[in-house]
Formats: C-alpha cells, structure tokens, sequence
C-alpha cells in the first residue's frame, strides 16, 4: 500500500483516521440535505506556506470518493502569510468535506512551521549549504515525507529572496525527489567509525566503497575532532585539495572538542569574531558560542586548525542541534562552516503547528462563528454578499 502524504490514508481509510464527530456530522448531513460549503483555513502564527501534500493528498482521495472540491489558494506556495490570515479557502459538499478537514490540516499545519524555521535558518547563513537530516526525528515515514518537503520550501523562498545556498540535500532516497536529487546525501553514522575501530580506518573503508562520493568523515567519536581530521587529511591530501574532503563535528553537549576549554574558547572567538562575544543575550547564546559542543569556537579552532596544516580546501559540515536560534549566534559569530546538516528545523512547540479550518460560508451565503469575522475578509468572490 502507498502511504506516501499524497495517497495515504486512502478514501476507504478516511472514517477510520477522522475525528468521530466529523463522520457523525456527514450522518446528519446526509439525511437532511447537503449544502455547499467554504472552509477557510488559517494558522495563529506566522508561516511559509506549504500546501503541495495537503492538496495532492485531497486531490486524490476526493477522486477517489468521486466528490469535487473547488480550492482557492490565497498564497503561492513559499510566500509568508500572517497569523490568522486564511492560507486557502475550499468549498464543495459539506457531507463530503466534513470528514476529510482533520486529515488535511494534519498535512498543512506543520509544514508551514517547518518551512518557515527553514527558511529563516537559511537566511540567517546564505553562504551555508543545508541538509535536512530530519528523518529520524520525525513519527513515522508520513512525517519525515511532510518535513523534507517543508525544508525545500524554505530553502528555494531563501535561494530566491536572499540568494542563500538554502537547503541542498537530505538523509534519504524517498525524499531526495523535493531537492531535485536521485538520492540522500550523507556517508557515514558513529557506529561505522566504532566498526572500523579508528577514524581513519572507517574513512578508508568508506572511499573503498564508494570511491564516487565526496568523503565527509565524523571526527568527534574517540574525542579526538582534532588530530582524527588532520589524520584524515594526510591520508587523503588529494581529495583536500580537491575539496572533496569534509570533517564533519558532532561532538555532543557533554564535553568541549579536544584542545578547548572555556578560556581558550574566548581566546578562539577574540582572534576570530571579537564582536561575537560582546553581542549575546542569554545564556543559551553564549553557551553556542562557548559552551561545550559545536560552538562557534569549535567550527574557528578545527578552521584555524585545518589551514595553518596547509588544508584550507577541507570542508567542515557541522551538526547537532541547528536550531533556527543556533543559526542565528552562528552567523554573528561568521562560524566557518560549508554545510550544516540539520533537522532541528523541525517545530519546537507542536501546538503552534495547529492548522485550524471554519465555515466561512453555506450555499454561498456568508456565515462564521463569533469571534471569526476575520475569515471573511478574505475570501473567494463566489461567497461575499451582494453589495
């Protein structure tokens, strides 16, 4: 069975996967007259509009049930829409629509956070490639389908608006399709440098393997980010040269990356970025700066490290916890960093995530509930009363 966002659930699946009050209402409607109906559909906060899997999704199944649903998109997909501004309006049956809103807005609602935290990351770093490594932090393949979507949609609104990198890539082949790629990006997790029994070791394998690929090797598993990338390097100076060679950091939040304390992370930020560290507002701010992990001062002292070694042309990739937040100290900290892999731009706080839709209209003839008259201010002109 596909279960791909477009196809799944199927119209014989939709009563199974709706809110139980909707079918109920289809009962009622069904047995003392269907009207036409228009929903508008809106959010409370700020987004980028997502829609393409939510309407692919409602295409098909209203297909399938042989029901037609006239849809209005008030924004093209990219474009910023306002809180509480209606994103699309869809009328048809009210017996047919009444049980396909919950589904819809499942598909529509966090895609537009998502795309919206991916484009700002995006804006905050134009000079950095994004890859949207999102897929094991999402419930199920539905979702990790909806964020990659989403990710492509605020990386293309920044490649136009900003002239960023934006997001080039992603973690798997299913999804590769939204970034105009064959397949996922990205070569090896911690367990194949375990494997190897040493950074280096794993890196041969790996080229072994697939001579083809640029190499981007972890550095951070045996606590040694430092002397594994320069390793790697002498092992490899061609593909440096080449650059097709990249260290990626990971180096979780328990411990600095070898060679730093926090004195010596000032030290790295005075020569580097000395307005950085005079600029931040909390002490989450500093802790990106500073604190253990990948800071700012990790990405300047493997940097630093890397060129006075004669490797100016390896890459560094940077990952663990890119947050929109964290992108933003990033690029005041002008971290040197060529690619972030990321699926922290995946919402925060789900309920700002809820799509809501209401009734704007029944057989054309306005009618919201109290305290919803703001729907009507826009709205298709097939339901505004006649002047």
């Amino acid at each position: 069975m596909d279960r791909s966002s477009e196809r799944w659930p199927g119209a014989a699946e939709v009563p199974q996967w709706t809110d139980k009050y909707f079918s109920r209402t289809a009962d009622v409607v069904r047995r003392f007259g269907d009207v036409s109906v228009t929903y508008a559909v809106f959010m409370r906060r700020p987004v980028l509009y997502a829609p393409r899997l939510a309407l692919g999704w409602l295409r098909h199944v209203t297909e399938e049930r042989g029901t037609e649903v006239v849809v209005d998109s008030l924004y093209k997909e990219g474009e910023w829409v306002g809180a509480g501004e209606p994103m699309v309006t869809l009328t048809g049956s009210f017996m047919a629509l009444s049980e396909l809103e919950t589904l819809f807005l499942q598909k529509l609602g966090a895609c537009c956070v998502a795309a919206y935290n991916a484009f700002h990351m995006c804006m905050d770093l134009p000079g950095v490639a994004f890859l949207a490594m999102d897929a094991r932090h999402c419930a199920g393949t539905e979702m990790a389908d909806l964020m990659a979507y989403a990710a492509s949609v605020g990386g293309k609104r920044a490649r136009r608006k900003g002239e960023a990198k934006g997001f080039i890539g992603n973690a798997t082949d299913a999804t590769a399709h939204y970034f105009d790629r064959a397949e996922g990006s990205g070569t090896m997790p911690h367990s194949l440098i375990g494997y190897a029994g040493s950074t280096v070791r794993a890196a041969e394998m790996f080229h072994e393997t697939h001579p083809d690929v640029d190499l981007v090797v972890l550095v951070d598993y045996f606590g040694r980010e430092i002397s594994d990338a320069l390793a790697v390097c002498r092992r490899f100076p061609e593909l440096a040269a080449q650059g097709r060679l990249g260290v990626r950091l990971d180096t979780h939040g328990g411990r600095y990356v070898e060679g730093l304390d926090t004195q010596s992370s000032y030290d790295v930020l005075e020569r580097n970025a000395r307005d950085a560290i005079r600029g931040y507002r909390s002490e989450t701010e500093l802790r990106y700066l500073i604190g253990t992990g990948v800071s700012a001062a990790a990405l300047w002292h493997m940097r630093e490290t890397l060129d006075h070694a004669g490797f100016p042309r390896t890459r560094i990739i940077a990952s663990s916890g890119f947050s929109p937040a964290k992108c933003r100290v990033m690029a005041y900290a002008k971290a040197p960093v060529d690619v972030i892999g990321t699926g922290s731009y995946l919402p925060e706080n789900w309920n700002e995530t809820y799509a809501t839709a209401d009734i704007i209209a029944y057989d054309g003839k306005p009618r919201v509930k109290v305290g919803r008259e703001f729907l009507l201010q826009r709205r298709p002109e097939a339901v505004r009363p006649p002047t």
